[in-house]
């Protein structure tokens, strides 16, 4: 409500003659979300007033515009249930199920005092503020077993010794999904609950476990606790999750982040079985994922495209480990339902695993030697994103990349010069020009997908920045005012509908037992689908030429 909203007219009928025996039934009760100063005119009050044309005028204005807004929100919520399918869990706030007042501690609050703070307000966690009632840390039942029970500590530590520091949190007016997708990725159980920088609640996963999860937690647990031999039963589980995403008509990005977590932790706990089979590794490493599942738009188990970065050495044993280890985690996921790359990209070669030297070798060669070829896997290479195994050794090898590139501008722009080779195809409106010269198809991926990650891949690696997930390559590129506001809006558009409409025709292709192709024919698509489609692809043809430029090309 607004500043000078009226509630309660829910009686009205009684002043304009429909007399009820009941008045009292109508009554409500409203929670203010803020301080508010309200007038609570008594009923006796208004019926003692009605008579007075000002008093009589105002009201029914008052109850015009209200009648006004419930239509409109009506409306809105009717747009909703058809959007969401009456899926409550995509329309219900977290303001709506949290927990208040929130249960605060102080910095320098005795974890003792902490302690009985939580028995006595029946509680599993409380939030920790400074000095300025600013958020710095939560304390679970799981922090206080973990670093005061365990330790045989009865006395003595402060709140912000035993808290985890900056935790997850959420919007008041983020939706169910969002919570229960933090809580299921981020393997959390609390979430502060926040109205700009203030925390106002909190949301526990035994809150929303009340609703309907729609299966995601059982996943998870299986997942973790999967082994070789059932890896296999998890597929028909992944699908199930996408089938109902798809089904309650949630962002296709959204979508998209959702599976891709959700294979992430597939994809490590394959990896934890390859190394717990064949024994501790020698030396740190890192597992890297490429392709579609690095930018984070896989939706269903795909080809594998992976590699493995280990730390510099020259003992034979360490690389006899580490092809073995390749071969053990393709044969894992194998067995999860990943087939195996047919471009030969995986782990299990000895051209995508070695040291950090050998990586920095193949880089230079690829840069000295920049045929097609080269090209082509530097492009896919350059898609990678860091899944398992030791974050400093990690960051060598970024900054080796980076290194490399510095010193190999002119592969960048060799990169560049072969993307101008494969132009966006361009369609006008009316939608019979889509079909000149007997063009009746597009392929999504070669001449959409593929020309809008190569062009941010390459302005990103001018910029030295290493990311393989397209939104945020995009915001980076619009921090760094490469792009204005206006192009980052225009390109995320385009890449979702691009997205949208690969997965809709990848999943019906599934579920009527067809095998699913990226090249699809306009005359499939619904009107509105070509039309957004169209701009989409004329988005992404400017961006080529935005890249061309930048290169001199």
């Amino acid at each position: 409500m607004q500043k000078g909203d009226m509630i309660g007219f829910s009686s009205l009928a009684d002043f304009l003659g429909g007399k009820t025996e009941e008045p009292e039934r109508y009554a409500v009760e409203v929670q203010a979300v803020e301080d508010a100063t309200c007038l609570h005119i008594p009923y006796p009050v208004i019926q003692t007033l009605w008579d007075d044309p000002a008093v009589r005028d105002f009201v029914l204005q008052q109850a015009t515009i209200r009648l006004q807004d419930i239509y409109a929100s009506f409306a809105e919520q009717v747009q909703l249930a058809n959007k969401w399918g009456e899926s409550e869990p995509f329309i219900r706030r977290i303001q709506d199920v949290m927990n208040e007042p929130v249960i605060a501690a102080d910095m320098e609050d005795d974890v003792q005092d902490v302690a009985l703070m939580m028995v006595e307000h029946s509680t599993s966690s409380v939030v920790v503020l400074n000095d300025n009632d600013q958020l710095i840390g939560i304390i679970t039942e799981k922090d206080l077993v973990q670093r005061v029970v365990a330790r045989g500590i009865g006395s003595g530590l402060f709140a912000h010794e035993v808290m985890t520091p900056h935790p997850y949190i959420i919007s008041r007016d983020a939706y169910y999904y969002e919570a229960m997708s933090s809580f299921l990725m981020n393997g959390i159980k609390h979430l502060p609950v926040m109205d700009g920088a203030k925390v106002i609640g909190m949301v526990t996963l035994s809150d929303l476990l009340r609703k309907k999860n729609r299966g995601t937690m059982e996943l998870l647990q299986s997942v973790e606790q999967s082994t070789f031999n059932n890896l296999h039963e998890l597929e028909p589980a992944m699908y199930e999750v996408l089938a109902n995403l798809i089904q309650d008509g949630i962002p296709t990005v959204h979508t998209l982040e959702v599976m891709t977590k959700l294979y992430d932790r597939l994809v490590r706990h394959a990896v934890q079985l390859a190394v717990e089979k064949i024994g501790k590794p020698p030396v740190p490493f890192g597992f890297y994922l490429m392709g579609s599942g690095a930018r984070a738009e896989q939706f269903m188990l795909t080809d594998q495209d992976h590699f493995l970065v280990y730390d510099n050495t020259k003992e034979a044993e360490v690389s006899l480990y580490f092809e073995e280890l390749g071969k053990e985690i393709v044969q894992h996921l194998v067995a999860a339902g990943y087939k195996t790359c047919p471009g030969f990209m995986m782990a299990s070669y000895a051209d995508w695993r070695g040291t950090l030297e050998d990586w920095q070798g193949r880089l230079r060669s690829w840069a000295l030697r920049a045929t097609n070829e080269n090209l082509l896997l530097a492009h896919n290479f350059l898609s990678y994103r860091h899944i398992y195994g030791e974050e400093s050794l990690h960051d060598q090898f970024e900054e080796m990349i980076r290194e490399q590139l510095g010193k190999s501008r002119i592969f960048l722009y060799r990169m560049a010069e072969l993307e101008k080779e494969h132009p966006v195809p361009t369609f006008d409106h009316p939608i019979r020009a889509l079909f000149r010269m007997k063009k009746e198809s597009v392929d999504l991926k070669k001449q959409a997908l593929f020309p809008l990650h190569h062009c941010l891949q390459l302005l990103c690696a001018k910029h030295d920045f290493l990311e393989g997930r397209t939104l945020k390559q995009i915001d980076f590129l619009q921090d760094r005012h490469v792009f204005s506001e206006e192009t980052a809006d225009k390109l995320k558009f385009a890449y979702e509908v691009v997205l949208r409409i690969r997965v809709e025709r990848a999943w019906n292709a599934y579920r009527v037992g067809e095998t699913s192709t990226s090249e699809i024919e306009f005359n499939h698509l619904r009107t509105k689908d070509k039309e957004e489609l169209m701009m989409a692809l004329k988005t992404i043809r400017q961006l080529q030429g935005e890249v061309m430029a930048t290169f001199g090309l």
